[in-house]
């Protein structure tokens, strides 16, 4: 079972869910055996890292509000699809508060797996792919997905790209300088070339990151005597063996 995480990084309804939406359809089609769910921050209450650094004893926040919830779809997930629109040239606030305490939360989970007074980060070898859509053709759509892939490493995970020519380092997308929520599905019904080649490159986005898993985890079950021998990959072995913590 491949378990795929679409996250919506939109404050609204609109362009950003329509190409996850399209892009979790693909996965599903990829493998009979692929389960789909999907989070968005819309609604969501998700306050900024204040750095007390008190999740650095047992990886719990100490701000309790819809983070935890969010967390615990992302831990148990073997490909994250993030969907996220361009705001000020990056990504939007309350996902860059999601990410910040999902890094320290992550490495405090498992700091006492390792030495004392040492700093690792494990890895777990999740499959991350980033769409992201703006108003306009060069509005900070590649700064945004470049921010998700240093996320992806930092975390330890996989980035993965669609295909090419239509998908370089994720999937991107503009809309005219149209604002509405339905820019992009218009534009695809009324068969605008750029709004194609963004459905497309979600597409096959969320093709490659389902196959990539598949592919990594058959090689962690191949390998599991080798990689149990470093707490580094307790957390993808615990995912690949379904170990709930």
């Amino acid at each position: 079972m491949i378990k795929v995480l679409g996250v919506c990084g939109s404050p609204r309804v609109g362009n950003s869910k329509y190409l996850l939406d399209e892009a979790l359809k693909a996965a599903k089609e990829t493998n009979k055996d692929v389960e789909i769910e999907y989070v968005s921050i819309r609604g969501k209450k998700i306050s900024g890292c204040v750095m007390c650094q008190a999740c650095e004893k047992d990886g719990e926040c100490v701000i309790k509000d819809d983070f935890q919830e969010i967390m615990t779809k992302w831990l148990s997930a073997d490909v994250i699809l993030y969907s996220v629109p361009v705001y000020h040239m990056g990504m939007p606030a309350q996902l860059k508060a999601f990410l910040d305490r999902l890094g320290n939360s992550f490495f405090g989970r498992y700091a006492n797996d390792f030495p004392e007074g040492t700093a690792v980060l494990p890895r777990t070898l999740k499959v991350i792919g980033t769409i992201a859509q703006g108003a306009h053709i060069f509005s900070g759509q590649e700064h945004t997905i470049t921010q998700m892939i240093n996320h992806t490493m930092i975390m330890g995970c996989v980035p993965v790209t669609g295909d090419m020519w239509e998908s370089y380092i994720g999937a991107g997308g503009w809309t005219y300088n149209e604002t509405g929520r339905t820019s992009i599905e218009e534009q695809v019904k009324a068969g605008r070339n750029d709004a194609l080649v963004a459905v497309r490159g979600s597409k096959s986005l969320a093709k490659r990151a389902v196959e990539l898993s598949m592919i990594l985890k058959s090689g962690g079950l191949e390998k599991q005597d080798y990689l149990e021998k470093s707490p580094t990959y307790k957390p993808f072995l615990n995912r690949i063996n379904e170990i709930r913590e």
